[in-house]
């Protein structure tokens, strides 16, 4: 049972001696609920039961001297001591995940990459990576979705994925690197028999009235979702009602077929059959891309990683943005500039 914050306990760091030698798996255990303000849930993303992560809770609160978080049996909130450490944490966290990939990963296993499917940037990259590096093994991963591969990444169960950094949780960012490569322009993807599949472009305000899927539902690619919410707020364009996780291209094709949607897309996607791909213009929106990994891993993919996709951001003006008008978030922007 979920306990009540002790009245009376100290509110102040310096009431209290605090250890010099906290275990960095307590301050997991308070980051993931401070994530996700929820003990279950938290507990099932740490893969261990709810007693023992309330357990490594009360622990720390003892070690601080104070309460960190104010529960009853329906919500759960920082306290101002525990607002305070969460940042600290973040950062000690963050310095001891660096560490670890640092000295932990062989540099002749494997490298994991997810490419969410196999058309389009990411794949492109992996394939001129494993040009230069044929001796390495470089492992593609189909599973789109940069906020669902993040978690992945920040865990060491995988290496490598692109997508949108900005779109990520401040959290997931600090334990993460990223190397812009691409300002994708955007599509729909249409019916054949739609009137606007007639046209070589769409303009973007002929998408007022409709009814665009953009991952709405999916859990695993919020950071698309959200993109799509931003571009079509004020425009008339409505949000496709959210629809369960649709795993491979083969079932994504049936039910886009079936549910008859206009789908928001990338100018590079897979085939559709009775279905027309178009770019979307006046402006122009741009998906921002990049290569993501863990901070502090090294690993000779990486590296062929990284300068594939550095020469391919050169060679195709992958990061010159089209001239005229373009539509970008200026946060998106901003992260692009500061990378590393």
């Amino acid at each position: 049972m979920p306990r009540r914050a002790v009245s009376g306990a100290p509110s102040r760091w310096h009431d209290v001696p605090v250890s010099r030698d906290l275990d960095p798996r307590l301050l997991r255990a308070f980051t993931t609920v401070a994530d996700e303000l929820h003990f279950t849930r938290a507990a099932a993303r740490l893969h261990i039961a709810q007693q023992a992560l309330s357990r490594d809770i009360r622990r720390l609160e003892r070690e601080l001297g104070t309460d960190l978080f104010d529960r009853t049996t329906r919500r759960v909130a920082l306290t101002e001591g525990g607002t305070r450490l969460l940042p600290y944490a973040r950062r000690v966290l963050a310095a001891h995940d660096e560490l670890a990939a640092a000295f932990r990963v062989p540099e002749d296993r494997p490298l994991l990459v997810d490419v969410g499917v196999p058309i389009g940037t990411a794949h492109t990259a992996l394939e001129e990576a494993r040009r230069r590096a044929p001796d390495r093994e470089l492992v593609a991963r189909f599973h789109s979705g940069l906020t669902g591969a993040a978690a992945e990444l920040a865990a060491g169960r995988l290496d490598v994925s692109f997508g949108r950094f900005a779109g990520l949780p401040a959290s997931l960012r600090s334990r993460l690197a990223h190397q812009p490569v691409r300002y994708e322009p955007m599509a729909v993807l249409l019916d054949a028999g739609h009137p606007l599949a007639a046209r070589p472009a769409v303009p973007l305000s002929a998408l007022a009235g409709e009814t665009l899927y953009a991952g709405a539902g999916n859990p695993h690619t919020a950071e698309w979702t959200d993109l799509a919410a931003r571009l079509f707020a004020g425009r008339g364009i409505a949000m496709a009602e959210p629809f369960p996780e649709i795993d491979g291209a083969a079932e994504f094709l049936r039910v886009v077929r079936k549910q008859g949607w206009s789908v928001l897309a990338s100018v590079e996607f897979i085939d559709v059959p009775g279905m027309v791909l178009r770019p979307v213009t006046d402006p122009v929106p741009l998906s921002p891309i990049s290569l993501v990994w863990r901070r502090g891993l090294r690993h000779a993919g990486l590296d062929a990683l990284r300068a594939a996709c550095r020469d391919l951001s050169a060679g195709r003006g992958w990061l010159r943005r089209p001239d005229g008008p373009v539509w970008l978030p200026e946060e998106d922007a901003a992260v692009m500039a500061q990378w590393g």
